[in-house]
């Protein structure tokens, strides 16, 4: 067995969450290991919608909310320091985003989501609108007739998300930090004088502080240092058509063109355990509603459909959260880790160098599932 390596901190997980955080404790001078299960995770990463999204975001937690319009905030600033570092334009715009709705009720039924979430206490203002068929058309012409309207937020963005995951890779590596694959973490050991020793399929990792951003696998780490992340894979199916001469220069919920050319389509919301296949059925549905709303793409080939595996929790919310019984233990998990990367890589590591968790993130600690059954 090779022999035990010693780390300030090691990071559970090398996708977009994990690679964000270790990036930023490395950038503020901590020694990090960042260990990562390997291509046979299940790696959301590799399978997102690649959006920067505010609109929709706080329904019954108005600090989630704040928490991703700062993020939100941040990303341009957080795309070009990522540029300096690596050379590589991880293509962020923030051009606003729309939410379409193919029916009057979908309409109706819209606006009353948007009522409820800014009527909530303590939510965060923020600008959005209600646009009829011909304010959409104003933005998207080319959309078809069955559009009855959208929401509209000018925070909206979106981004080449392969090319952020490869950007805080390399950045990774620039400052100093180490990255292992195929070191799947099997056993996280508490140390009498503090610290954590990993029992990985690569040998030991010692480090004074382990973050837990292992998606789908922080369920089971989490009670190996006193935490709890009751969490659950959600798949969702995307369909990639051919590069097309750019036309949608505003991201949809649902349909995107990337920086590339290509279109993709997604909105699939499944309950089907670590089972990532794609399904036909579905498939052919996420098409159908993409072409009832942008009725071009009816021209379009296909050329890739795939599905992955969201990191979702019983509420949809994040959990951020620091072992009471093992100091120097967090999990950080959620299902938006493209939206929250600039939070994750400029304002989280800074909490952990400091070994406590800011106030601001109380109202996302796995303690608020923690309420009596009913008698």
């Amino acid at each position: 067995m090779a022999p035990a390596r010693d780390y300030d901190v090691a990071v559970i997980g090398g996708g977009l969450v994990g690679a964000a955080i270790g990036w930023g404790l490395a950038r503020l001078g901590e020694r990090v290991a960042v260990l990562d299960e390997g291509d046979v995770a299940y790696r959301a990463s590799r399978g997102n919608f690649a959006l920067v999204w505010v609109q929709s975001k706080g329904l019954g937690l108005a600090p989630y909310a704040a928490w991703t319009k700062r993020s939100s905030d941040g990303w341009a600033g957080f795309a070009e320091i990522l540029r300096g570092e690596t050379g590589l334009d991880v293509a962020f715009q923030r051009p606003g985003g729309l939410h379409l709705c193919l029916s009057d009720a979908e309409l109706s039924a819209r606006q009353n989501y948007f009522m409820r979430l800014h009527n909530q206490p303590d939510m965060v203002p923020y600008p959005y609108e209600m646009l009829d068929h011909r304010a959409t058309a104003a933005l998207i012409p080319e959309i078809g007739p069955e559009v009855a309207g959208a929401s509209y937020c000018p925070l909206d963005g979106h981004c080449n998300s392969l090319r952020l995951l490869r950007a805080l890779h390399f950045g990774l590596q620039r400052h100093g930090a180490t990255y292992l694959a195929n070191h799947m973490v099997d056993t996280i050991m508490p140390q009498a004088g503090g610290g954590f020793a990993l029992q990985t399929a690569g040998g030991t990792v010692h480090a004074a502080k382990v973050v837990l951003a292992a998606g789908n696998g922080n369920p089971r780490l989490a009670p190996m240092v006193g935490l709890d992340a009751p969490i659950r894979p959600q798949r969702g199916q995307i369909v990639a058509t051919e590069r097309v001469a750019p036309f949608l220069h505003h991201p949809i919920t649902t349909i995107r063109q990337t920086d590339e050319g290509s279109i993709l389509m997604g909105d699939s919301v499944e309950e089907a355990g670590f089972d990532d296949t794609v399904g036909l059925g579905v498939v052919s549905t996420i098409a159908e509603r993409a072409v009832r709303m942008l009725p071009l793409l009816a021209r379009v080939n296909v050329v890739r459909t795939w599905a992955a595996l969201r990191v979702m929790t019983r509420d949809g919310f994040p959990i951020y959260d620091q072992s009471a019984d093992h100091p120097g233990a967090f999990v950080a998990t959620c299902h938006s880790g493209v939206t929250l990367a600039a939070n994750h890589a400029l304002v989280l590591p800074e909490m952990l160098k400091a070994g406590d968790l800011a106030p601001v993130l109380a109202p996302f600690s796995a303690k608020r599932f923690d309420v009596p059954a009913a008698a």
